[in-house]
């Protein structure tokens, strides 16, 4: 009998058949932030506060944290336990006092007398009643409930499971709670060791595991666990005003006035400060106004508080090294739910898959986008780029002129004297065939007598023929970019860096053979990779250093002398800085002669190397429009005045003009 099936919608969180993350598609969104002039780590770090695919980013994740934040801090008075001492305190003395006005007799004026003694500061009171002799079995009642309380809470706050344990004043139940503590204290000394507590952690969980609702899988996940109550406390006492944490102190100490009970309590307190020093202990807590909280419940929500800020900061992702692996998802979930462990999880698997496909990398400095991405960023601005130039005609790479070197067409043609083209062997021997077919063969002088078995082709003069190839115009191209601040503050900057991202992804698909620099220029110029041109940030440096740039783009050209020379530049200032004889780069504004003349000595030696200079004006510098009309004239160059949204059309169509031209 064949079994029945019955199928049904998925209800169990992310479809496990989705298709994978679509990296491209991420990588798109901050290539658009990228291109608009934005910083690729930025770009990076906005995608994933911002989320996509209808999940939740980090900085949804984080502004929920904060709210559970700030309804931690105004949950309550973390010094409601003096509040519920002081308040148990006088309804043992009201009882006590009660009793004694109706006794007569000295003792009774006599106890009257030192109940009107006792300190008005509640653990000073507490401390002065501790040899009273209590007239009233009530007051005496309400007396050692406010010890028992204090011993509970103390114990308490730093295990979650003994608070139940303690409430019953079992005698027995405090001797487990000491045993309890004697061995947790062998098990951590052991550990800060270094030795093997394998063993002997889980005989300390079979012994007392019931004592730690937390179930720690082993010694370090306990140790966190006491730790983090540990700073909580800590952090309490320090979010007391001065009399508020000298009252609490004292209580808390008196209530472990078992010998043994406070030196445990001490020793545990020594080794969890060594073995996590790097806990935030200290800071303190803004205070509620809501109900006092006893001090277990304080430190329940301290801890809670301090959880929920180490989520925030690692949500934030602000500091040195961050990384979506910090977060702690499980943490997470406790306080957001399942949905929001997802949304992280997806966040993660993007972070991952971003990495794994290699479009992103990960430095000291956090991720960095690899040149695999970088070239899918050139794609998109070449695409855009392209959308326009195709438009108005596409250039041609192309020499048709049939030449001795480069790619071969799939086309042959017979041999002439003084052909250097390879020889079409398949062809050749073919011609051969074909002749002796039409002449009716016969024996080939060139490989012997047929009778041998070795059959022969006779090759005649006629009969080869070469194959044809297309000659590859070779350029070596100097793209000079503005990367002065005023590119920046008039909206240019990315244009810039779209226009070169475009230009480079061009020259690598499909012109392999050009030999491209990307140069840009500030105070100085510096040579870029497309990586580094898309990683660069707008800097605070005044100064226009053409010079220096035309400098490096003739070192360019220089390295690549059988190829054309193409030197673009694109700026929206008149040079201003050049260098002087030092080396060092010197600023004048306005313009000086001396930086014109660094300046146009660099045009007349690109001019002497052949090279054509077009220069992409932008904005609407007189200076710079006097200067560049100078310019173009001395170098026999062109000048443009692109509208900043068509400046990648005008340099790449430029590009393929002045290749197809200057052959």
């Amino acid at each position: 009998m064949h079994g029945r099936f019955r199928y049904s919608p998925w209800h169990g969180g992310p479809d496990p058949l989705a298709p994978p993350f679509d990296v491209r598609s991420a990588l798109d969104e901050v290539g658009q932030d990228v291109l608009a002039g934005g910083s690729l780590r930025e770009s990076l770090r906005e995608l994933l506060r911002r989320g996509m695919d209808g999940r939740r980013g980090l900085d949804d994740l984080a502004e929920r944290v904060r709210r559970l934040r700030e309804a931690a801090r105004r949950r309550g008075d973390l010094g409601g336990t003096l509040d519920q001492v002081r308040a148990m305190l006088d309804q043992a003395l009201a009882e006590e006092r009660d009793t004694l006005s109706g006794e007569p007799g000295d003792d009774a004026r006599l106890a009257e007398m030192d109940l009107a003694t006792i300190p008005d500061d509640v653990a000073g009171a507490v401390r002065a009643l501790g040899d009273y002799e209590w007239h009233s079995p009530e007051a005496r009642q309400t007396y050692e409930q406010i010890q028992q309380m204090l011993q509970r809470e103390v114990v308490g706050a730093q295990f979650e499971g003994l608070k139940q344990a303690l409430s019953g004043n079992d005698p027995q139940a405090m001797q487990a709670v000491k045993d309890m503590l004697a061995d947790l204290n062998q098990l951590l000394a052991a550990h800060a060791r270094g030795e093997d507590t394998e063993d002997q952690f889980r005989d300390f969980m079979d012994k007392h595991g019931d004592l730690f609702p937390e179930q720690p899988e082993n010694v370090d996940e306990l140790i966190d666990a006491l730790a983090r109550r540990q700073a909580a406390a800590d952090r309490l006492m320090a979010s007391l005003t001065p009399e508020q944490r000298e009252q609490l102190g004292q209580l808390m100490s008196d209530a472990l006035g078992d010998p043994d009970l406070a030196s445990q309590m001490a020793q545990l307190s020594d080794n969890l400060r060594a073995l996590r020093p790097g806990l935030d202990r200290r800071s303190p807590v803004q205070q509620g106004q809501g109900e006092p909280m006893g001090y277990g419940d304080a430190v329940d929500a301290v801890a809670e508080l301090a959880d929920l800020e180490q989520l925030g900061e690692q949500l934030g992702q602000s500091y040195f090294g961050a990384t979506l692996d910090d977060v702690d998802v499980e943490r997470l979930e406790q306080y957001l739910g399942a949905d929001a462990a997802r949304d992280m999880e997806a966040l993660r698997q993007l972070e991952r898959e971003l990495e794994r496909q290699g479009y992103v990398s990960r430095g000291d400095d956090g991720l960095r986008l690899t040149p695999r991405a970088v070239r899918r960023l050139g794609e998109s601005a070449l695409k855009r780029v392209f959308e326009r130039v195709e438009a108005a005609g596409r250039g041609d790479h192309d020499d048709r002129a049939a030449g001795q070197a480069d790619e071969l067409t799939g086309l042959s043609r017979q041999w002439e004297f003084g052909d250097e083209l390879p020889i079409d062997t398949v062809r050749t021997v073919s011609n051969a065939l074909q002749r002796n077919a039409r002449s009716g063969g016969g024996a080939s002088p060139v490989t012997g007598d047929t009778a041998h078995g070795r059959g022969g082709v006779e090759l005649l003069v006629e009969d080869f023929a070469v194959a044809e190839t297309e000659r590859r115009a070779v350029a070596a191209v100097a793209l000079c970019v503005d990367m002065s601040f005023s590119m920046m503050q008039e909206g240019r900057w990315g244009p810039m860096k779209q226009t070169a991202l475009a230009l480079s992804h061009l020259v690598q698909t499909r012109f392999r053979h050009d030999a491209l620099q990307i140069i840009g220029f500030n105070l100085a110029a510096r040579r870029l990779t497309p990586v580094e041109l898309a990683e660069a940030d707008p800097e605070w440096v005044q100064g226009t250093n053409l010079q220096h740039a035309l400098m490096l783009a003739g070192r360019h050209l220089r390295r690549h002398p059988d190829a054309e020379p193409v030197v673009l530049v694109v700026t929206d200032g008149e040079p201003t800085a050049h260098l002087e004889s030092d080396g060092r780069p010197t600023f004048h504004w306005p313009a000086t002669q001396q930086t014109v003349r660094a300046t146009v000595a660099e045009v007349d030696e690109l001019r002497r190397s052949g090279a054509q200079l077009n220069i992409f004006m932008l904005g609407e510098d007189p200076g710079l429009a006097r200067f560049v009309d100078a310019v173009a004239r001395r170098a026999g160059g062109r000048v443009f005045t692109p509208d900043i949204a068509r400046l990648g059309e005008y340099v790449v169509a430029d590009y393929l003009r002045t290749r197809r031209g200057r052959r």
